[in-house]
């Protein structure tokens, strides 16, 4: 083979070089712009061209070019289900949204839990308070309190449920059109995690067998088939009819662990509806306080705040838009759909819009045996309207149009 000059290695090189280089070019993609939503409002702003997720921008438009009125540094408020880990058993799944997610969420926390027909969420007791709402199909409820009372419910869609801390209760799928059930978990403490309630299989796993013989007054050898380990969601033999599960003991619950939210009457105007549900209706939710929202498209959740506490939110289906300020000029938009959790720190004000063509369904929680909010439009309407123009600059046709009473969902 005859030697290679200098000049040709060298150029031998350039080239190789050059084809490299247009290798990692071909590789990495041509650059193209993204075709989602683009973080550009009038003259302010320009089109991402580095890399991006064109369907994540264009179901967060707000969040991808927010309004001019944002400003200011303001923690994340906003997670999505889709996004926590996924636990999955057989004939069932479990998935949650702490602090662990959203560390802003202090006050609560959320799971959301999927049960086939006739398989449980195995019997157990935590130290926090559990409220529940239906999201499809049925569910056979029970507890037993400190006394000895007793507690058996069928729960379907819309339906919701309590169960105060300490005391131990069970969750089982029922036949239904989807195949048992699916439904919101909210508990009253952010740093809740769904791994750690304590189940009566762990608990038993871990006891002595003779202290077990003992304390069931059987020989150890009735209890070799416990099981070694927790159970957590397993299949179960399916329930028969509610009334041979009712157990009597010290006779029912005083106060039902169970309430037909949607048989309430909601409050209703030409913007949506709202169902307040709290512990003046239903007395058992000591800790726990709701409201079931439904805005028409282009429907306003006026603009309010209140004054018991944090609120934690869970979105049902639909498009909307949240903006919360959190006074020193601090304010930030959010973008929600199904399945997503909002949050608003206390106090802060905030209103939520229907930003799509269908009605938006919500739910607001509140660490708290009641419901409480204040109207912006209320406080304006009732305070001297001297001074509030003197504020805001307005005319008094403006304040004199403002309707009487709260009107908490107001129309496009």
């Amino acid at each position: 083979m005859s030697k290679l000059s200098r000049r040709e290695i060298v150029a031998a090189a350039t080239a190789g070089g050059m084809l490299t280089g247009m290798a990692r070019g071909a590789a990495a993609g041509p650059t193209v712009q993204s075709s989602g939503k683009q973080p550009i409002r009038g003259q302010d702003g320009a089109d991402i061209i580095g890399p991006t997720n064109p369907s994540r921008q264009a179901e967060e438009p707000f969040t991808t070019a927010p309004p001019k009125t944002d400003h200011g540094t303001m923690p994340n408020l906003k997670w999505s289900f889709t996004d926590s880990h996924m636990r999955l058993e057989e004939g069932g799944w479990a998935r949650q949204t702490t602090t662990r997610e959203l560390p802003i969420s202090t006050a609560m926390a959320g799971v959301n839990m999927r049960l086939k027909a006739g398989v449980a969420r195995e019997m157990h007791w935590h130290k926090e308070a559990e409220w529940s709402y239906m999201l499809k199909g049925k569910a056979r409820i029970t507890a037993v309190d400190q006394q000895g009372r007793t507690f058996v419910d069928d729960v379907s869609e819309g339906d919701i449920w309590y169960f105060p801390s300490g005391i131990p209760h069970s969750i089982q799928g029922l036949d239904s059109d989807v195949d048992g059930c699916e439904f919101l978990l909210v508990f009253d403490d952010g740093h809740f995690s769904e791994d750690s309630t304590f189940l009566i299989t762990d608990w038993l796993a871990h006891t002595p067998k003779d202290v077990l013989a003992q304390n069931f007054n059987v020989p150890e050898s009735a209890l070799e088939h416990l099981p070694k380990e927790e159970l957590y969601i397993f299949p179960a033999p399916k329930p028969g009819p509610l009334a041979n599960d009712r157990m009597g003991g010290a006779g029912p619950v005083t106060e039902s662990f169970s309430y037909r939210m949607l048989e309430q009457p909601p409050i209703r105007t030409k913007g949506g509806t709202v169902r307040i549900t709290d512990s003046s209706i239903f007395p058992a939710a000591k800790t726990l306080a709701a409201a079931l929202v439904e805005l028409e498209p282009g429907g306003l959740r006026e603009l309010h705040w209140h004054t018991n506490g944090d609120e934690w939110q869970y979105y049902l289906e639909g498009q909307g838009r949240m903006t919360v300020f959190g006074s020193e000029s601090k304010a930030r938009t959010f973008d929600f759909q199904a399945g997503d959790v909002g949050y608003v720190p206390f106090a802060m004000g905030h209103y939520i819009q229907n930003t799509g063509s269908t009605p938006l369904r919500f739910l607001e929680m509140f660490r708290s045996p009641t419901y409480a909010d204040v109207s912006l439009n209320e406080w304006v309407k009732l305070t001297p309207h001297a001074l509030v123009r003197a504020h805001l600059k307005v005319d008094e046709s403006l304040l004199e149009g403002l309707p009487e009473g709260k009107k908490p969902v107001l129309p496009a």
